[in-house]
């Protein structure tokens, strides 16, 4: 979990970074779309860093292997979702869309894997 909770802190810190970045280094060069394609990776990003904090708590109270997967679906999601907005708004590079709705999907079975850890909780 320590694994965790530090690339959770870092995947926070860089989005607080990029976020920044977006606003005050690339407001001039990037497109309106793009900036925005590139605010949305940034969000997801805070989001998902936020949960992997949640799931590292969470754990410490309730250990559960679901947890974990749950831990690294969200991880795949951040790297794979907001990093390809990132690449695609930097680079408008458009073979970087299709990869977005792979890591909306590691998002929704992170998430999915969560929701089954509390079923299982529940007593």
């Amino acid at each position: 979990m320590k694994i965790i909770l530090f690339f959770a802190a870092f995947s926070g810190m860089l989005s607080v970074i990029l976020g920044a970045f977006a606003a005050h280094g690339l407001k001039n060069k990037l497109s309106t779309n793009m900036l925005d394609t590139f605010q949305v990776g940034v969000q997801y990003q805070m989001y998902h860093s936020l949960a992997l904090i949640l799931l590292v708590i969470l754990y410490r109270q309730m250990p559960q292997a679901l947890l974990l997967f749950s831990a690294g679906f969200m991880i795949a999601g951040i790297i794979f979702f907001s990093g390809s907005l990132y690449l695609l708004a930097m680079t408008q590079i458009k073979w970087f869309g299709p990869v977005t709705p792979l890591g909306g999907l590691f998002f929704i079975v992170g998430w999915a894997l969560l929701l089954a850890s509390a079923l299982k909780g529940v007593n």
